[in-house]
């Protein structure tokens, strides 16, 4: 399968916050869940104006995306810390294509990205269900943190490039 890795448009905005949505529901979340994650999922075209985001295609279908955001001082975020450094934010593939090799291909991109760009090291707080998928392409585990949901940890990653 040829798949093509370009700079997300601000007018892709909507497939792409389509994209989040339908690989989260792919894990069956309880509905409350999209309620409380739906600013986080929904990319506007603001965000891809501001941020690094890029998209992965298929037979010129958009499939899945991946974004990079850089944070300038440590913040807390309700009970969650985000600290200083550049984050792999975002990366959702269409749930047709989760298992594809599509992730890897965008983590192999990204990272080629960072180290041109001059960035040594992306974190990542991983859904519990990419917990794997990060290990596999070799981010290392720091610490499991709290999430947006009461209750809910996810794992932080940093991922050398």
């Amino acid at each position: 399968m040829d798949v093509l890795i370009r700079k997300a448009l601000p007018k892709e905005s909507a497939i792409i916050t389509e994209i989040s949505f339908l690989s989260k529901q792919y894990w069956n979340y309880p509905k409350e869940y999209f309620e409380i994650w739906k600013d986080e999922l929904t990319i506007t075209a603001e965000y891809i104006e501001r941020n690094i985001v890029f998209v992965a295609e298929v037979d010129g279908k958009i499939i899945g995306y991946e974004s990079v955001v850089e944070v300038k001082e440590d913040f807390w975020a309700g009970n969650v810390f985000v600290q200083k450094g550049f984050w792999l934010e975002h990366m959702f593939i269409h749930p047709s294509y989760i298992g594809k090799g599509i992730g890897s291909k965008l983590i192999f991109f990204i990272k080629t990205f960072c180290r041109e760009a001059g960035i040594s090291s992306l974190n990542i707080f991983s859904d519990p269900y990419a917990k794997g998928f990060y290990e596999k392409m070799g981010a290392m585990y720091i610490r499991e943190s709290p999430s947006s949901i009461l209750g809910r940890t996810v794992s932080l990653f940093s991922l050398q490039v």
